[in-house]
């Protein structure tokens, strides 16, 4: 679990498929008027890319994907 890095949702890009809400089992997103918000960012693995992977707009980023690359073991593929 991490306290740098997390999502962050473009809100312009999302549609609110919420794929992402629906991939992560961490309890990071919640949904409120039929949207994906960030309500426990400590929840967000160290790395892992699968919300992101998955979300048609490309609306997710990551805040401190540039501080330094982070290996992930999710399986999330990052």
């Amino acid at each position: 679990m991490s306290k740098e890095w997390f999502p962050l949702i473009d809100e312009d890009k999302c549609i609110g498929c919420l794929a992402c809400y629906n991939k992560c089992k961490h309890g990071v997103y919640d949904v409120e008027n039929g949207r994906p918000v960030v309500v426990y960012r400590e929840g967000c693995i160290d790395g892992c890319h699968g919300c992101g992977n998955l979300c048609p707009e490309g609306a997710i980023i990551y805040s401190g994907e540039y501080k330094e690359h982070i290996k992930c073991n999710c399986g999330c593929g990052k």
